[in-house]
Formats: C-alpha cells, structure tokens, sequence
C-alpha cells in the first residue's frame, strides 16, 4: 500500500509541475498524458511482448550470475590464499561498466537475447560475488572449530555453517543485482539497438516522431517494473530472513 501511495504522490506532483507549462508540452507531457498512454501500452500485446523480453533476459542473466557467484564466492571466502590472490583481479574487473562492454558484447553475440544476458549476468555478478564472499569470510570461526571438533568435513561445514550463516547477505546482494540488472538490460536494448525489449521500444519511438508521451510512458512502465521486483525481494528477504529484523524495523 506504501508502494502504491508513493506513486501516485509522485504523479501527483508531477502532474502538477508539467501543468504550469515550465516546459513546452512536445518535450513534457502532463503527468496524466503519461499515465494513460501507460495504460494504454499495458493493453497493447506488442508492447507487453517487448516486457516479457526485457523481463526474460533479466531472470536468465540473474540467475546465471547466481550460480557463478555464490559457489566461486564460497571458494573465495574459505580459502584465505584465495582470497588474496584473487582480490586485485575482482578489484580491477569490478569497476568496468557494463555499458562499455556493449560493443564488445554486439561483436561477439549480436543483438539479441544472449548480448543483453551475458551484460546482465555481467553486471549482477559483483555485488552477489562480494557479499557471497564475505558472509563466508566472516562467518564464526568458534562455529567452525566446533563443527571440525564434531568431525564435520569440509563440505559438510560449508553447507551446515557457512552457507546458511552467509545467505541473508547473499540474498541482499541477489536483490542489488536485481535492480542492477534492470537497468543494464533496459541500456543494453536502448543503446545496442536490440530487436526486443523495453529499451527497444523507447529507442524505436524516439527515432520515429518521438511521441515523448510514448517514450516517457515506456520509461515509467520499467521505472515500475523496478519498485515490484525490489519489493517481491523484499518481502521473500522477510519472510525467509525475517529474524534479522528482530528488534529493529525492516527496511
């Protein structure tokens, strides 16, 4: 409900900005204008054809991402020569914007559904990979000694200790890359010119007449797109982590 009342206060408001006429009306529409060419689109097949492919190369990208980084994070985090001997390669891999790799992605894999899924899975790796590797990496060391005193071997303790120990911060760096990667997918449609997607349909409105009530319209569909998908983690981050938030409110 506080998602909801937000949104509209912000259309509220914004609707009231572009009624006073600030900014010529072929470059900003009223609010309303948006909101009901965003309807309409809601309504139009074609339109929600190029949703379900952002939305799919996002899970794909995300999911690969997932199991690349939690199993190499949990090797990262147990082993303290991994560890630094591996650090200044992530370190310097970590910074590079995925949007930078979008050429490089075009030459390699086209334009279609696998560039925008590798430069999700890209892009959604690190903060998976970071959190995996220390909610391993400071996991109890009393919590291992007993489990190895017990004679838990190795595998044993990463996945009665270490793992379940390390998965709310995995989990939270799962819901940072989900926005992450909603964004890079959008990008990667908009500036690779794909054939589908979110980012394919602004691109497309905006070269031929540029109906700005059009492109503003796609935009606020993936703005909200965003909100649900962030609050879809939330709520699986409360009901499975919930014991986090004991004693204190959940964000």
């Amino acid at each position: 409900m506080r998602i909801v009342l937000g949104i509209a206060a912000f259309f509220l408001i914004l609707e009231f900005i572009t009624s006073l006429g600030l900014v010529p009306a072929i470059y900003l529409p009223r609010a309303s204008t948006i909101v009901q060419r965003m309807v309409e689109l809601l309504g139009d097949v074609k339109f929600l054809k190029h949703v379900l492919a952002t939305l799919g190369a996002w899970a794909v990208g995300l999911t690969l991402a997932t199991l690349i980084s939690v199993p190499v994070g949990i090797l990262i985090g147990t082993s303290e020569l991994t560890y630094r001997m591996t650090s200044p390669v992530v370190e310097f891999m970590r910074p590079i914007p995925s949007a930078a790799l979008i050429p490089l992605a075009i030459l390699l894999w086209g334009q279609g559904f696998p560039m925008k899924v590798i430069l999700v899975a890209y892009a959604a790796t690190w903060p998976i990979l970071f959190n995996t590797v220390y909610g391993v990496h400071d996991v109890d060391p009393i919590a291992v000694q007993t489990a190895r005193c017990f004679g838990l071997k190795q595998r044993a303790i990463h996945w009665r200790i270490s793992l379940p120990s390390a998965a709310p911060l995995i989990f939270t760096g799962i819901r940072i890359s989900a926005s992450i990667g909603l964004i890079v997918v959008i990008a990667a449609e908009l500036l690779a010119s794909a054939d589908s997607g979110i980012g394919s349909y602004i691109l497309f409105v905006s070269s031929h007449g540029g109906h700005m009530d059009s492109v503003l319209a796609g935009a606020a569909v993936a703005g909200i797109l965003g909100v649900l998908i962030n609050s879809a983690f939330g709520v699986i981050d409360r009901n499975a982590f919930g014991w986090r938030y004991l004693g204190g409110a959940a964000q």
